[in-house]
């Protein structure tokens, strides 16, 4: 049912497109760009309109490997707050 009504709705070049090969592919990569740039779970969650718990057990997997990047964040984070503390 699914590829007849991608044909029927669809351009040639859009129903040729991986992403669309299942119901969810687009849903998948949106939500998982989502984690890779930084938006929250909370966030993500709310806007895939699921539970922070689903989230994590389907999409855990995207976040492995940004350990750097979390440290990176949270440094920015101490430093502008270090700054803010100091005062002018």
């Amino acid at each position: 049912m699914w590829k007849e009504t991608r044909r029927k709705a669809l351009t040639p070049a859009q129903v040729a497109s991986p992403l669309t090969a299942i119901p969810y592919g687009l849903r998948h990569a949106s939500v998982s760009f989502w984690l890779r740039s930084g938006v929250s779970l909370a966030e993500t969650a709310r806007r895939a309109g699921q539970s922070v718990a689903v989230l994590q057990r389907y999409y855990a997997k995207v976040l492995d490997g940004e350990e750097a990047k979390m440290n990176a964040l949270i440094e920015q984070g101490l430093a502008e707050h270090e700054s803010t503390a100091e005062g002018p």
